[in-house]
């Protein structure tokens, strides 16, 4: 049976601390050849030390053991001048640990070996290291851990949510090359102030991670059971894939020296199982000070049990590297702001035209305290180079900024870069069908692969969509093509496209109308989209004043045709009730395409300055 197969089916239980267990066994110190406290190295020089710690977890009854190699990546190696060594300590390690496994494994008991794979010592949110030679840096301990025989990868002890999605990158790359998929599981690790190291909370990692289709994910390390239990219950709240909970034998102490772990197997044990019992949680073990007494404890309480059921509500959200923003917004809808791009932000394109990143940094943390929750990023500017500056942007706005960002470009390699820097769920504005289904498979390729949400705006072959029936046909094709890539219309969120009312031309008088018919729709025909809107082109050619009120009255008609998201300067919308009565009927009888006239049968103009439309 495989893995993915048995947890289906049951509980499982995983090892306990590797580290723990070398301390206690007190190796020599010739054992280290040189490499002084690099445990993995000991899969070479003490074979039979780590083959009797691994057959002392399966002796007790655990399901699953980790490989030896929780440190054995470059980055890691390098430290000891022995990076090309990464590739060939995983491969050892995941060939012992197979063949422990398989001298304990039986018809009615089948044991598993799981690939750790740590964090290193470089965090890419940090400046630390590139997205690109991280990625290559997991590369070969993947390729060896895969080649040994490990069932499953585990990324664990996280810190960084742009580290787990790297490592899991290359995780990928290697199943692509080799032709061997291996299921993946993904473990943060929580400190006692409640976020990963980086600042990250639960859920901005569920949000950032579960698009990305771990077959489990959890939270292993930092502290004892009882620091988890909250972080635990949203987990299982949230995750539509098994969560696992390995963590430490309490928190602890260094006593003359050494790190000491209060925890008895009993409390652990217990503990664990009310993780179970409450929650649902689907996989077990111990980390850091846990032995074979607290797993053989923790074997009997909840061993062979059947995997629990759960009803979970998959996190609907954007995040940042810090939280996660709901798509769906009380009240609706979801404000993206506009001010951080050159094409329509004249503040922001002088900034980056001067190579001001901090203006430009401090002009998308203004949006935020303006009402923003997403930021709209674009750096397209004739004559520079447009993904070097999204990366250098975008590096700055992922640790500096808490909102999440919406990606504005057409450029695949802008997006990407972005999508390397950005630890968040950020949404990809935007794919259309105007030269066909190229470029939009790439940039949904890379939407499925980085965990990103899509805009698709409503335009094929033949031009804009302008009718509400156009529009939904448009809104099917792009919602079809983006399920060949896994993507779901959940993960879509649809512009049936805003036109000037503006510019006098009766072509568009109507245009408002059927845009509000189209939301509804789009939203009536496709279940679970959203549908989104630039919302500020409905006055394109206006002046600022008459921009403003316009603006803001079609948000109010948009809202109570249930838009999800709109692009807009949110310090600029004006309630409804801050206007005068004539200029919310004149805004009112624009979208609607309603002509009045007066006495002698002439067309009130609703603005003076707007051209009347015979």
């Amino acid at each position: 049976m495989d893995f993915s197969a048995r947890l289906s089916e049951r509980i499982l239980v995983f090892d306990g601390a590797m580290g723990t267990s070398v301390q206690r066994a007190v190796p020599d110190e010739d054992a280290y050849e040189g490499h002084e406290g690099l445990n993995d190295w000991l899969t070479l020089s003490r074979p039979g030390l780590i083959r009797e710690i691994h057959a002392s977890f399966l002796d007790v009854g655990c399901d699953v053991i980790e490989t030896n190699s929780f440190g054995a990546f470059p980055v890691v190696l390098d430290e000891y001048g022995i990076a090309g060594e990464s590739r060939r300590l995983c491969l050892e390690a995941a060939r012992l640990a197979r063949g422990v496994a398989d001298d304990f494994s039986t018809g009615d008991h089948p044991r598993f070996v799981a690939g750790s794979m740590g964090p290193g010592t470089r965090l890419p949110s940090l400046g630390h290291i590139s997205w690109p030679d991280l990625v290559d840096a997991y590369v070969p301990m993947a390729e060896g851990l895969v080649e040994g025989g490990c069932d499953l990868l585990l990324i664990e002890t996280c810190q960084d949510l742009l580290q787990t999605r790297a490592a899991l990158a290359a995780a990928r790359r290697v199943f692509a090359r080799t032709g061997r998929e291996r299921p993946v599981g993904l473990q943060i690790t929580i400190e006692t102030t409640g976020t990963m190291l980086t600042g990250s909370d639960v859920n901005a990692a569920l949000t950032a991670l579960l698009p990305l289709r771990p077959a489990f994910i959890g939270m292993n390390c930092a502290t004892g059971p009882d620091a988890m239990r909250n972080h635990v219950m949203s987990m299982c709240r949230r995750s539509p894939v098994p969560v696992s909970v390995i963590p430490n034998a309490g928190m602890p102490r260094n006593v003359d020296g050494e790190m000491v772990y209060d925890l008895s197997a009993e409390d652990f044990a217990s503990r664990l199982t009310e993780y179970v019992d409450d929650f649902g949680v689907g996989i077990v073990g111990g980390c850091c000070g846990t032995v074979p007494a607290h797993l053989a404890a923790l074997v009997e309480a909840v061993g062979g049990r059947a995997a629990p059921r759960r009803d979970p509500s998959p996190p609907q959200a954007l995040s940042s590297l810090y939280g996660a923003v709901p798509l769906d917004q009380e009240p609706r809808p979801l404000l993206i702001g506009e001010r951080t791009n050159a094409n329509g932000s004249r503040k922001f394109k002088a900034l980056q035209a001067g190579d001001d990143l901090d203006g430009m940094v401090a002009l998308a943390i203004e949006q935020q305290k303006e009402g923003a929750h997403v930021l709209d990023i674009c750096v397209a500017y004739v004559g520079r180079d447009e993904a070097a500056d999204m990366d250098a942007f975008a590096g700055r706005l992922n640790t500096e900024c808490t909102l999440p960002v919406m990606i504005d470009s057409t450029s695949p390699e802008a997006i990407e870069a972005a999508l390397r820097r950005f630890a968040g769920r950020c949404i990809v504005n935007s794919v259309n069908l105007e030269d066909g289904e190229a470029r939009a498979r790439r940039i949904l390729s890379l939407c499925a692969e980085y965990g990103a949400a899509v805009v698709a705006l409503c335009i094929d072959e033949t031009g804009m969509a302008r009718t509400p029936e156009r529009k939904l046909e448009v809104a099917r094709r792009l919602v079809d093509l983006a399920a060949e890539y896994g993507l779901t219309p959940a993960d879509m969120l649809i512009d049936p496209l805003t036109f000037t009312l503006g510019s006098g031309d009766p072509d568009y008088r109507d245009s408002a109308l059927r845009t509000l018919e189209g939301i509804r729709l789009v939203k009536a025909e496709i279940p679970g989209a959203r549908c989104l809107l630039g919302l500020s082109n409905v006055s394109f050619g206006l002046k600022p004043a008459r921009r403003r009120i316009l603006n803001s009255v079609f948000l109010h008609e948009c809202q109570q045709a249930v838009l999800d998201s709109a692009i807009v300067h949110a310090s600029k919308i004006l309630p409804m009730n801050r206007m005068t009565d004539e200029q919310r009927h004149a805004a009112l009888d624009l979208v609607h395409d309603r002509r009045r006239y007066d006495d002698d049968g002439n067309l009130v103009v609703a603005w003076a300055g707007l051209r009347p439309v015979a």
